[in-house]
């Protein structure tokens, strides 16, 4: 099941809703958003639904025998034992392909290559699990007793499946007792209508303009091969917009929910293309993914010390990695990594320095290329797409600016709303006073028009997955 689907929408929400304020005790409301969580996750994962329980209950079970068995040799043990099993399991499901094909085609060897279907959401879940039990080790959080309470927070459906990695220590006081205000709900459903028109109005429509100019993503070698210079930033452009509006529409639906429920969780997107260095799209951009692999991974020790660049290659070749089990998500990694590792050896403040305009080129370069290595899988094609982007089949054609001028309102209103024009508008409203009620009611209004139009649309879509579901 997904957010932006008319079943979700208008019967799973609403009997969810419905449920949950119906009771009046904590347990009792935990209790309902849990069943309808494994619920959602059943629609589409019947069978390893049994898998993300047993992960939650690995990782419960753990806890509470680190805590029991601290400073001893046994504690480590269990720590171990469920990092062991939390990455063996993410390894097994979603690399084990990868890694037998590549073992064959290093070795000549003819090792069976699995063909395993990977389960929804692993990776998110996994690093939920994996941030739980290392804040337990490193005392930075209790332990959970309750193994309904910690199967609610592994579980929890508006973040399950792609995201944001929420850490226990964000949202454990919430488990047990929070509340839902007006505010809430106010700010709850806002968020939810603005994420589903950010999916269903401009994403699914960027992804129709991304496929006509790129190819397919899986492979894209044909269309590649006719790309010009203008056809390959364009098309680059438009998957770096599409990315964002798809991605951050899932966490603001996510996140909106949450509020709805009572949780607040940390934002996942801070306009990440205002960005006027690398470093700083990075922390604008998937901020929960990044800050897990720099609070867990960047001063891990290597070789008995904690390695500055080697800690910062190893975080971007785990980024990449993450992303999927392809080369060219690698390459994608090591890519960012290359130009924050120079971003740090010329230092912030001389970064600082550069005129607005250059660092935004600069930037904007550097992204635009970067999500051409995101888009494609085969290395052959993203060979050709490096080939025409730098003018080496031509500076432009026809066919290419007339997918330019027929796309040209979306890729506008694409532009423009990922910008912080909105806030912009609704916070000097809030500084007027006198406009407040005005600007109130023009989000209401909005609110109303954009459900209306994502419904519509709704009607009329028959590919609608969003694109970390495979993450």
């Amino acid at each position: 099941m997904v957010f932006a689907d008319e079943l979700f929408l208008f019967l799973f929400l609403p009997l969810c809703l419905a449920f949950y304020f119906i009771f009046p005790k904590m347990w009792m409301k935990n209790t309902v958003l849990m069943i309808f969580s494994l619920l959602f996750y059943a629609w589409g994962e019947q069978l390893y639904l049994l898998l993300l329980i047993f992960s939650a209950l690995v990782n419960y079970g753990a806890g509470l025998l680190v805590e029991r068995f601290k400073d001893k040799r046994s504690g480590k043990a269990w720590f171990a034992l469920a990092l062991i099993v939390d990455l063996g399991l993410l390894c097994a499901f979603k690399y084990s392909g990868f890694i037998a094909h590549n073992i064959n085609s290093l070795t000549g060897l003819s090792i069976p290559v699995p063909d395993v279907h990977m389960p929804i959401g692993i990776s998110f879940f996994t690093f939920q699990n994996i941030s739980y039990i290392i804040d337990c080790y490193w005392e930075k959080t209790k332990p959970q007793r309750s193994f309904a309470k910690y199967l609610l927070y592994i579980s929890m459906f508006p973040q399950l499946v792609a995201g944001p990695i929420v850490r226990y220590s964000q949202i454990s006081a919430e488990i047990t007792e929070r509340k839902t205000t007006f505010e809430d709900l106010s700010d709850g459903f806002s968020r939810l209508i603005i994420g589903v028109a950010k999916k269903v109005i401009i994403a699914n429509n960027l992804n129709t303009a991304v496929t006509a100019c790129l190819g397919q993503q899986s492979d894209g070698y044909a269309a590649a091969d006719s790309l010009t210079a203008f056809g390959a930033w364009y098309g680059a452009a438009l998957v770096a917009l599409w990315y964002y509006f798809d991605f951050s529409g899932y966490s603001d639906i996510a996140i909106g929910l949450g509020r709805i429920f009572g949780f607040h969780f940390d934002e996942n997107f801070n306009y990440p293309f205002v960005c006027k260095s690398i470093s700083e799209f990075w922390q604008r951009w998937h901020i929960s993914l990044g800050s897990f692999f720099r609070d867990y991974l960047l001063y891990v020790p290597i070789f008995g010390k904690r390695r500055k660049y080697g800690g910062l290659l190893l975080v971007w070749f785990c980024t990449g990695l993450w992303h999927g089990a392809s080369w060219n998500f690698v390459l994608w990694g090591l890519y960012y990594g290359l130009f924050i590792f120079i971003e740090t050896l010329i230092g912030k403040k001389r970064m600082k320095k550069l005129p607005a305009f250059i660092a935004h080129i600069y930037t904007k370069a550097v992204i635009i290329i970067g999500f051409g290595i995101f888009y494609y899988e085969s290395l052959p094609a993203l060979g050709k797409f490096f080939k025409a982007a730098v003018g080496l089949n031509g500076a432009g054609d026809r066919i290419t600016l007339m997918l330019f001028m027929q796309n040209i309102f979306l890729f506008t209103a694409a532009v423009i709303f990922s910008l912080p024009v909105v806030r912009a508008v609704k916070r000097a409203g809030e500084k007027n006073t006198s406009a407040a009620a005005a600007v109130s009611l023009a989000g209401i209004v909005c609110n109303l028009v954009l459900l209306t139009v994502s419904a519509v649309l709704l009607l009329n879509t028959t590919n609608n997955p969003f694109l970390y579901f495979r993450f």
